[in-house]
């Protein structure tokens, strides 16, 4: 009920509008021009960083649906593409803590720790799930956050496994406004995560365009990740279909800059690689995603794959995070963008979920499964 008045369909119409000449080639690979025009209206400044529970979050998501609605993906959500997510915010005291260096990584690059400093508290707002909808009128207005996951589908075509899906998600959701850094405190998140959201919306439009897959397969734009995995957490609680016959996840974040360690550009690697058999499926097509080169960063336990992966579904996050310094900072900006090695990740990408819609099931190997 609250969110009524941000997801008005005059701004779906608006977004459509805003995003028509991106989508004339719809039959077409990613490039790179149509993934700067995504990832461009993602992360500019008028989404004020999308930060969960904000205007510029609801934006996104009307963005996002938009573009879902374009390349003809059926919507799943509770309400068109939106699945709304019960949150509610409080406030707490903590102690003050500062950043400081941890040494570096094996590739050389910075590492940062947080200590504790003497000080009064700070209060910092939390949020947290709640059980249902309905138990939002528990809680006074005020303390009410406007939340949706985007949320669309494509029904399989196979009858023998039409009903297991593929979920490939990524998170939409960044860290809004906050402290100036050279002038600049919008936190645009251009490569965390609206690079693994726009990577959603075009594996959802070219498998829209191709043949339908085997499996059905859900696209998901997940937000509140940043605030802990807030809306993966209520769809685990709320699926649009029941877990138990979800076959893989898929998750994509941060795959705007090259990784050398994964062997540059249009080369992605995937965390909890050994954990099961998607990775060793991956490479024996050919797709060029290859094992988590940093293991002792615990990247796989880092996003919302763990969830999935926690209730035992066979659940990976794919990445080209090269632990560049402008993570959470407002430096993460479109103008750091390699968009001919994006569009090749997303392609490669795009092969791979069309490999789990049509191929073997995941499984877990012994001990990998979290």
């Amino acid at each position: 009920m609250l969110l009524i008045h941000m997801l008005r369909p005059l701004a779906v119409v608006a977004a459509l509008a805003a995003t028509a000449p991106v989508v004339a080639a719809a039959q077409a690979p990613a490039t790179p021009q149509r993934v700067r025009a995504l990832l461009g209206a993602l992360a500019n400044d008028s989404m004020a960083g999308r930060a969960t529970g904000t205007p510029g979050a609801a934006k996104a998501a009307r963005f996002i649906a938009g573009v879902m609605a374009q390349a003809g993906i059926a919507p799943a959500g509770d309400s068109g593409f939106f699945q709304r997510v019960a949150v509610a915010k409080d406030s707490v005291a903590v102690p003050q803590r500062r950043r400081v260096s941890d040494g570096v990584d094996s590739a050389g690059k910075p590492r940062f720790r947080f200590e504790t400093v003497d000080g009064p508290p700070v209060w910092r707002t939390t949020f947290k799930v709640l059980p249902t909808l309905a138990d939002l009128d528990t809680v006074p207005p005020v303390r009410r956050v406007p939340a949706v996951n985007v949320v669309g589908i494509i029904h399989g075509s196979d009858p023998a496994v039409a009903a297991e899906y593929v979920l490939i998600d990524a998170h939409y959701d960044h860290l809004g406004i906050g402290a100036s850094v050279n002038g600049d405190s919008i936190y645009n998140g251009a490569d965390d995560d609206a690079s693994g959201t726009v990577a959603v919306l075009e594996i959802a439009r070219q498998m829209a365009a191709g043949p339908k897959p085997r499996r059905t397969v859900v696209f998901m734009a997940t937000i509140g990740e940043e605030r802990g995995l807030l809306g993966t957490r209520w769809y685990i609680s709320h699926p649009v279909i029941p877990l138990d016959r979800m076959a893989a996840n898929l998750e994509i974040e941060m795959i705007a800059r090259p990784d050398s360690l994964a062997g540059g550009s249009g080369r992605a690697w995937l965390t909890g690689y050994e954990r099961s058999t998607m990775g060793d499926e991956l490479a024996a097509a050919g797709v060029p995603i290859g094992p988590d080169r940093r293991p002792e960063q615990n990247f796989f336990q880092r996003s919302d794959n763990i969830a999935f992966a926690r209730a035992g579904i066979p659940a990976h996050t794919l990445s080209t995070f090269n632990l560049h310094t402008d993570y959470h900072q407002p430096s993460d900006d479109v103008d750091k963008v390699d968009f001919d090695h994006m569009a090749a990740v997303i392609n490669a990408a795009t092969r791979a979920a069309r490999l789990l819609s049509d191929g073997p099931k995941p499984q877990w190997k012994p001990g990998g499964k979290p």
